[in-house]
């Protein structure tokens, strides 16, 4: 499973966006969640998924909007699911928890922790890497270079587009070229793939003790409902 828990920078000095950003995540992606979208800890949201296309989605999501530092668990969490994801419990929350500690202090402020697991070769710090070499790219797009991304990733023509924003082809080709917009479509192929292998590798046996939370470990720390 994927938890994603994501931190509002700079809330003290800012309006609580919290709550706008977890209506925006449920709409755009609520089907393809285990819960619905949650606020915790005043200016944290918190999505869950079994999908790792969704996962990597919502991260893009979040940081495209540029208020938040982003950690992404991944792992097993407790079963059955409650009702909400502030309930929830598990390895994969005590993942995003630490994520999203380290995203605080991170390029593209992203983090990507598993739970303790056998990985093989696959190194979750190598993910983490290949994810934010992608957000550090779109980090670069200007609003103009967003405008034409969004038109022709929504299926209109590059023609289509030009006539929208008031220029030419040419235009819109080159705005499309400086945005280097076809590296996420070239990308999210691999980091998908590479996010459901490292869910998968990681994973804990089913009846595995290790699998829920620990005996007499504070429930607090899982970094649900925080």
């Amino acid at each position: 499973m994927y938890v994603i828990t994501a931190d509002q920078i700079g809330s003290r000095a800012d309006i609580d966006r919290s709550d706008s950003m977890r209506h925006e995540l449920q709409a755009g992606f609520g089907d393809r969640l285990a819960l619905p979208v949650d606020q915790t800890a005043g200016d944290e949201v918190q999505a869950i998924t079994a999908d790792p296309a969704t996962a990597l989605d919502l991260v893009l999501a979040l940081h495209r909007a540029g208020r938040w530092s982003i950690g992404l668990g991944v792992g097993d969490v407790r079963e059955p699911l409650p009702d909400a994801v502030r309930k929830a419990a598990g390895p994969a929350f005590v993942a995003a928890r630490d994520a999203v500690e380290a995203a605080k202090r991170a390029d593209a402020r992203f983090a990507l922790r598993a739970a303790e697991g056998d990985h093989g070769t696959l190194e979750p710090a190598h993910v983490e890497s290949l994810v934010r070499l992608l957000l550090l790219l779109r980090d670069r797009r200007t609003p103009h270079g967003w405008e034409a991304v969004d038109l022709v990733r929504d299926g209109r023509t590059q023609k289509d587009a030009a006539r929208i924003l008031g220029i030419s082809d040419a235009a819109v080709s080159q705005r499309l070229r400086a945005a280097q917009w076809n590296a996420d479509g070239d990308a999210a192929p691999a980091l998908i793939r590479l996010l459901g292998e490292l869910d998968v590798a990681g994973r804990i046996p089913t009846g595995d003790p290790a699998g829920g939370d620990a005996p007499g470990r504070d429930r607090s720390d899982d970094g649900a409902g925080r």
